[in-house]
């Protein structure tokens, strides 16, 4: 029986499709006690008031009748969740830019922490009547006498990993229809190309928090990302790849350097299929190359590092704890500071402060990864890692950017230690059972490695393992440290959240092929 069953996807098209869906549909419910509060008839979206921010309609006389009546019933802790968020999308096909959708989606979250239970309630309107109708659904969770939250409340200075303000909503479609179809004509030079599809992304995420604790803060979160998928043809077979990539950043993200290099990096993801072949079957020493391979981290690892996992004892490494896991020469960190990243937070969805957290130092398990109510469980500190999908949902411990430090290998040399086996160089989809750690990975671009050479090719392969087991087996970490700049999404417990990782080359003395060739 799988524990609990996640999924990390890259797919170009795939996972577009599902945020569609995700961005235009209304959720359900939610959390231990989870509640949604739709807008009454006639109600409006947003509060009329004449300030200049939107989160003015939330006044701080309100915020005092919003808590006293969730924590009438006598919870412990009570957090509020305001969130506004626009967004854009557009589809580039047959070298026409023929979809276009954009949103915007407002609305505030309410949990309630009373001995270990949680209670939460959504809604889409922040009208007094609706907010303290939310307020009251989420105390259920508790019974006992009224408790008082602490105000005023004071705001948090926030670090700046990110720009905040207005990124994209202020940027013209104009420039960005040129984006996808500039990029369309660069690919189409190449002969061999018969079809290119594109997806544009950009959102705007306006969120402001404040708790029972009498604590607050404001962000604005920009997000970006570019799907491209190519087809090509030779003698009458086709294959087809692509690239995408992703940010924390405004629309001068895409640099002549970065277009030049989704250009570049289609087509020679694309073009090298025409020359793979079945990839082999069988027990091999593996090659991960740097960048995208921390999708083994993230999958095989890292969610076996969050606390949740560790607090209902589902997870391997539940009581490894200052124990060795790995050879000395590996250091693997999760961290929501990187400037840029699309993992990166100035601070998590619960008003704590991002941080850069390192779970195994030289070889040794250091730590889980915490929000507000494994920290409490543990008697521990938060680590920053409460996150949520958005305001329809509870916070709770995830990943931000994970990845291996870089080692003491030359990466030539760990090509050169290999006599035969597989260099695994871009991935797509994963699966992870947590319990035990074991995974699979679907590698879209690989190489054959013989006599310590990397030679032909090979597709259509799937690497399957145990995380904790491959970690162990690690026998080589280069020097060449990388972080991917994908558009990696990670689904857990029916909520997507924005991800980065990277690795360095990295070598593993032997790990399960499952291709068709022996």
């Amino acid at each position: 029986m799988i524990d609990d069953l996640l999924t990390i996807s890259e797919d170009p098209f795939l996972l577009d499709r599902r945020n569609f869906l995700k961005l235009s549909a209304t959720a359900g419910t939610l959390g231990v006690l989870g509640t949604h509060c739709t807008r009454q008839a006639g109600s409006t979206t947003t509060p009329k008031t004449t300030a200049g921010h939107w989160t003015d309609a939330v006044s701080d006389a309100l915020l005092v009748r919003i808590f006293d009546k969730a924590m009438s019933s006598g919870g412990s802790y009570c957090d509020l969740f305001f969130q506004r968020r626009r967004m854009l999308a557009l589809g580039l096909e047959e070298s026409t830019v023929n979809s276009a959708y954009s949103n915007v989606d407002l609305g505030a979250g309410i949990r309630v922490v009373h001995s270990g239970q949680t209670g939460y309630a959504y809604t889409e309107s922040l009208d007094p009547e609706s907010l303290l109708a939310a307020a009251e659904m989420a105390a259920a969770v508790a019974a006992g006498s009224p408790a008082h939250a602490k105000t005023p409340h004071r705001a948090s200075k926030l670090p700046s990993y990110y720009p905040t303000g207005p990124v994209f909503s202020t940027v013209a479609p104009e420039p960005k229809v040129s984006l996808l179809m500039g990029l369309n004509t660069e690919i189409r030079r190449n002969a061999a190309v018969v079809k290119v599809a594109m997806s544009y992304y950009d959102e705007e995420s306006s969120i402001f928090h404040v708790d029972s604790l009498g604590r607050s803060f404001r962000d604005e979160q920009p997000m970006t990302m570019l799907r491209v998928m190519a087809t090509a043809e030779r003698n009458g077979r086709l294959e087809s790849n692509g690239y995408n990539c992703s940010g924390r950043a405004g629309f001068d993200f895409y640099t002549k350097e970065r277009r030049e290099r989704i250009v570049s990096e289609t087509l020679r993801r694309t073009l090298v299929l025409f020359d793979a072949v079945p990839g082999p079957a069988g027990e091999y020493p593996l090659v991960l190359a740097p960048g995208s391979s921390g999708i083994l981290l993230h999958e095989a690892i890292g969610h076996g590092m969050e606390a949740d996992f560790a607090k209902s004892k589902t997870t391997i490494y539940t009581d490894k704890i200052g124990q060795r896991i790995a050879p000395e020469f590996v250091t693997i960190v999760d961290d929501g500071t990187m400037p840029g990243l699309r993992g990166s937070i100035h601070a998590d969805d619960e008003g704590e402060k991002s941080q850069r957290t390192v779970l195994v130092e030289n070889g040794i398990f250091r730590t889980f990864l915490h929000d507000r109510i494994s920290a409490e469980h543990f008697a521990l500190s938060p680590t920053g890692n409460g996150r949520r999908e958005s305001f329809r949902h509870m916070p709770i411990p995830r990943m931000r950017n994970t990845y291996m430090l870089a080692g003491p290998h030359k990466p030539s040399d760990i090509i050169a230690s290999v006599k035969t086996g597989v260099y695994a160089e871009t991935f797509t989809n994963g699966q992870v059972a947590i319990g035990a750690g074991d995974f699979t990975f679907y590698i879209k671009n690989g190489y054959l490695i013989e006599d310590g050479k990397i030679s032909t090719p090979i597709k259509d392969i799937n690497i399957i393992g145990n995380g904790p087991r491959v970690l162990e087996n690690v026998t080589m970490v280069g020097t060449d440290f990388t972080m991917d700049e994908g558009a990696w999404t990670c689904g857990k417990r029916g909520q997507g959240v924005p991800v980065g990782l990277g690795m360095p080359t990295c070598a593993v003395s032997s790990i399960t092929i499952g291709g068709s060739r022996r």
